[in-house]
C-alpha cells in the first residue's frame, strides 16, 4: 500500500500512465508538436490529424458529431463560453437564466457577473437529498427564459441529475439547455444523440487526463446553437476560441476520454464497491450522515457527517490521507459549504461533512487503512468533543 493515500479524485485525478506517455510524444521536435494551423509545413499538417483524432475521440464517448467540440481551456472556460455566450447571441429574445444554488463557482460566479450585465438569474433550491424536481424547474420558467444550466452530477455530494427529464422540458419550450458534465463524463453513460442537451462543458483533468484542457460541446442538429465568443483572435474553433490549440493537451484529452469509454463500466462498479465498503465501515462506527442521495449518486463520491466533531479536526488526524471538506475550488475558506447549506444541511452537520473520493487507483487496502485512521481519529475527538457528550441523552 501506498503512503500518503489520494482520495480526493473529486478535485482532480492523477493523469493516467497511458496519458502521460501519449503527451509526452507530441512535445519535443522528434514528436508531432506543430502548430495545427500551419498548414504550409510538415510539422503543423502533422499536428492537425492529431487534433481530428482527439475531436472524435471526445465526440465519441458523448455519441456526438465531432464538429461539435469546441476547445478550451478546461470546464470553467466552457461554462463561461457557454453561458455568455448564449445570453450575449440571445438578447433579442429573452435574458432570463436559469441554474440552481448546489451548481459549482465555476457556473455560480458566471451567473453574478450576468446578473451585473443587465441579466436575471433564477436560482433553484435543491430537495434536502440535493435533487431539483423537476416541477420547480418547470415553475421558474418564464417567456423571456433563454437557457437552463444544472450541472449533471454534483462536485461536492455526487447527486446526479435527471437530464433526459429535464431536457424535454426545455426542448417542449424552446429553451436552451448547458449542463456542466466536469464530473460524470466517463463516469456515467452520456449520449448526445439521445439526451435533449444543447451545450456540455467537459474537463480533461477530472478523468486521468491534464490540467488546463477541456471542451464544450455545442450541438448543430436540429437546430444549431448560436454563441458569441469571449476571445478574439486567430479564429480557430470556427471562430468562437481563438488561440493556438495546444496539441500535446489536446491529444491527452481525447487518449484519456478513449480510455475511459473502454474501461468506464468495470471501473465504476469497482470503485462503487470500495465507496460502499468505506461507508459500511463508518456505519459501524455509529452517528454518521450521508450527505446528498443516497442511491441517485455517482460511484466515486461519499460525502459524509460524523455527529459530534467538526471536519477540520479530523483532517487534522488524516495527514497521510488526501481528503476534502467541499469544492476545491472553495477549500481555503472558512464558511461551510455551499451546497450543503443551500440543501437545508444544518451548520453543525456541514461544519462536520468530509468528501471522500475515489478513482481509477484507489486499491482495497488504502481504504481499509482509512477506515480504520478514520474511525480511530473520530472516536477519539468525540471523547474530548463538548458537541458529543450531550448527544447520547438526544440533546
Amino acid at each position: 500500500m501506498r503512503l500518503p493515500i489520494y482520495l480526493d479524485y473529486a478535485a482532480t485525478t492523477p493523469v493516467d500512465p497511458r496519458v502521460a506517455a501519449l503527451l509526452g510524444r507530441h512535445l519535443t521536435l522528434d514528436g508531432l508538436f506543430g502548430n495545427p494551423s500551419s498548414t504550409t509545413h510538415i510539422f503543423g499538417r502533422q499536428a492537425a490529424p492529431v487534433i481530428a483524432t482527439a475531436r472524435r475521440q471526445v465526440a465519441h464517448l458523448l455519441n456526438a458529431d465531432p464538429r461539435e467540440i469546441i476547445w478550451t481551456s478546461g470546464a470553467t472556460e466552457a461554462n463561461n463560453l457557454a453561458l455568455i455566450g448564449v445570453m450575449r447571441a440571445q438578447t433579442r429574445r429573452g435574458r432570463h437564466l436559469i441554474t440552481s444554488k448546489t451548481e459549482h463557482k465555476a457556473v455560480l460566479d458566471v451567473c453574478r457577473w450576468i446578473e451585473q450585465n443587465g441579466c436575471t438569474v433564477t436560482y433553484l433550491d435543491p430537495d434536502p437529498d440535493g435533487q431539483i424536481p423537476l416541477e420547480r424547474i418547470a415553475e421558474a420558467l418564464r417567456p423571456d427564459t433563454v437557457l437552463v444550466s444544472l450541472m449533471h452530477v454534483n462536485n461536492e455530494t455526487g447527486v446526479i441529475h435527471d437530464l433526459a427529464a429535464i431536457g424535454a422540458l426545455t426542448r417542449a419550450r424552446g429553451i436552451l439547455f448547458h449542463v456542466d458534465a466536469a464530473q460524470s463524463a466517463g463516469k456515467l453513460p452520456i449520449d448526445l444523440q439521445k439526451l435533449p442537451v444543447d451545450l456540455l462543458s467537459l474537463s480533461a483533468h477530472k478523468l486521468y487526463g491534464p490540467k488546463g484542457i477541456g471542451a464544450l460541446y455545442v450541438r448543430q442538429r436540429p437546430v444549431r446553437v448560436r454563441l458569441e465568443p469571449l476571445l478574439y483572435g486567430g479564429g480557430q474553433e470556427r471562430g468562437l476560441r481563438a488561440g493556438t490549440l495546444p496539441t500535446h493537451q489536446i491529444a491527452a484529452m481525447g487518449e484519456a476520454f478513449r480510455i475511459a469509454g473502454e474501461e468506464m463500466d468495470a471501473e465504476q462498479a469497482r470503485v462503487r464497491c470500495l465507496r460502499d465498503r468505506l461507508w459500511q465501515a463508518f456505519v459501524a462506527l455509529g452517528a454518521v450522515e450521508w450527505n446528498g442521495h443516497p442511491q441517485n449518486n455517482v460511484a466515486g463520491i461519499l460525502n459524509v457527517s460524523f455527529t459530534g466533531v467538526v471536519a477540520e479536526a479530523v483532517l487534522a488526524a488524516l495527514l497521510e490521507i488526501a481528503v476534502s471538506t467541499g469544492s476545491a475550488c472553495t477549500s481555503a475558506s472558512n464558511e461551510p459549504s455551499h451546497v450543503l447549506r443551500a440543501m437545508g444541511v444544518d451548520p453543525l452537520r456541514a461544519r462536520a461533512a468530509i468528501r471522500f473520493s475515489l478513482g481509477r487507483f484507489t486499491t482495497v487496502e488504502e481504504i481499509d487503512h482509512t477506515a480504520r485512521v478514520v474511525v480511530k481519529a473520530v472516536s477519539r475527538l468525540r471523547e474530548l468533543s463538548p458537541l458529543w457528550e450531550g448527544y447520547p441523552q438526544g440533546v
